[in-house]
């Protein structure tokens, strides 16, 4: 099947659901398109265990779409851009010193408690992968998708100051996460060792060069825009910088989502006020957001579809079953040191720590990435458990947060 031939499937799919998902479900757009896709699967796998349906040619066009390529070098970008574009600066700048830890050693401490939990957890059930293996499985899971998160919280009512703190912790912690599973990938494959300098120099020129070029990514449009007054052409330049710039910042092989959240803050924020008119502004905003609503449904319908690609084994299921409250613990703890620690220095409000860690979604990002692991090494069992993980956080802790935000749980 051609490009335009899937993009055709996948669209049409998803509008369908989504028009299901209004007139009947009811569910916040996201988690619907994703359940009724995750139930179709299964319904299809069933069928196909009697001898009824098209399993195999559902298997074999889920199978010819790079899910790893179309997530983190094609929507994630535009994702990330129009999650970025509606974050108020000021608010992050407040909230900078709990997301840079959030961002940084909360992912640290969670990876590794994550990846020796698990791996502990699988040898008891009788799974036998080395510690590299589940501290790869730590390092994907770890981060907080800026998908799922950004496209909860925008029905939850949650304080303004732990939305900032969730949202900007989940815009800036995948590329911490990215750089932590590109360096036990190569650990756990043999094709590297661990050597704290090479960590540290990666950790610098993804993180920092990420920052760098994001600001001259920003900078350059912000001018641009001041020039032209045609929100045509003004919406062609943010369109240029989210791909051309996430584009280069691959080449130049600094962090690309980091790129694009600082350009896109930095949009936002000074573009928004200084450089775009009225008019500009109001255009700009729609586009962005039907753009983002169209790339969410199209995400969370492939989610849900991903189904049709696992191994669906029981001893599988089970081990993700049992590793999803020690996710939510690993949570809890790299949510509670931060907090413990800057404590002293500011005030945080009774429920901090028990909605930061709910409020933690995983999602397509974590996907993606056990998608990238090499056949041969444990990719069926860590891809079940990362599903089971990420179908978890998106149903259960999508549709309680709000609830657990307002005090009934």
């Amino acid at each position: 099947m051609n490009f335009f031939d899937t993009v055709s499937v996948l669209v049409t799919t998803s509008a369908l659901f989504s028009y299901i998902n209004y007139r009947f479900i009811h569910l916040p757009s996201t988690i619907g398109l994703m359940l009724i896709s995750l139930v179709l699967s299964l319904a299809i796998v069933a069928l196909g265990w009697v001898g009824i349906g098209f399993e195999d040619d559902l298997r074999i066009f889920m199978s010819g779409i790079d899910f790893n390529q179309a997530l983190l070098h094609g929507m994630l970008s535009f994702l990330l851009f129009a999650g970025a574009l509606h974050v108020n600066l000021n608010d992050i700048a407040r909230q900078k010193y709990v997301i840079t830890l959030l961002a940084t050693l909360g992912v640290a401490v969670s990876t590794f408690v994550v990846g020796t939990a698990a791996w502990l957890v699988a040898g008891v059930v009788g799974i036998a992968l080395p510690l590299s293996m589940w501290l790869l499985f730590g390092a994907l899971i770890s981060p907080t998708d800026p998908i799922a998160v950004l496209a909860i919280l925008k029905r939850a009512r949650i304080p303004k100051g732990l939305e900032t703190k969730i949202a900007g912790e989940s815009l800036f912690n995948d590329g911490i996460g990215v750089v932590f599973f590109i360096v036990l990938m190569e650990v756990a494959t043999g094709s590297g060792s661990l050597d704290i300098f090479d960590v540290g120099e990666l950790l610098v020129r993804e993180i920092a060069g990420g920052v760098v070029f994001g600001l001259g990514l920003g900078g350059l449009g912000y001018f641009m825009l001041k020039d032209v007054d045609d929100y045509q052409v003004e919406i062609l330049i943010t369109l240029a910088l989210v791909i051309g710039g996430y584009a280069l910042a691959d080449h130049l092989h600094v962090s690309g989502p980091i790129s694009v959240v600082v350009a896109g803050l930095l949009i936002g924020n000074h573009g928004r006020l200084f450089a775009m008119s009225a008019r500009t502004r109001r255009h700009l905003d729609s586009f962005w957001e039907l753009l983002d609503g169209m790339l969410n449904a199209v995400l969370f319908v492939l989610i849900g579809l991903e189904v049709l690609l696992i191994d669906i084994n029981g001893l599988y299921l089970a081990l993700g079953a049992i590793l999803v409250p020690v996710i939510l613990f690993a949570r809890l703890l790299s949510v509670g040191i931060p907090v413990v620690l800057l404590n002293r220095f500011r005030q945080f409000s009774p429920n901090a720590v028990k909605i930061l860690t709910w409020g933690g979604l995983r999602g397509g990002i974590s996907i993606a990435l056990a998608l990238s692991i090499p056949d041969g090494y444990g990719r069926p069992v860590v891809m079940t458990v990362t599903y089971i993980v990420v179908v978890f956080s998106i149903v259960v802790q999508g549709l309680t947060i709000e609830r657990l935000a307002k005090g009934r749980m």
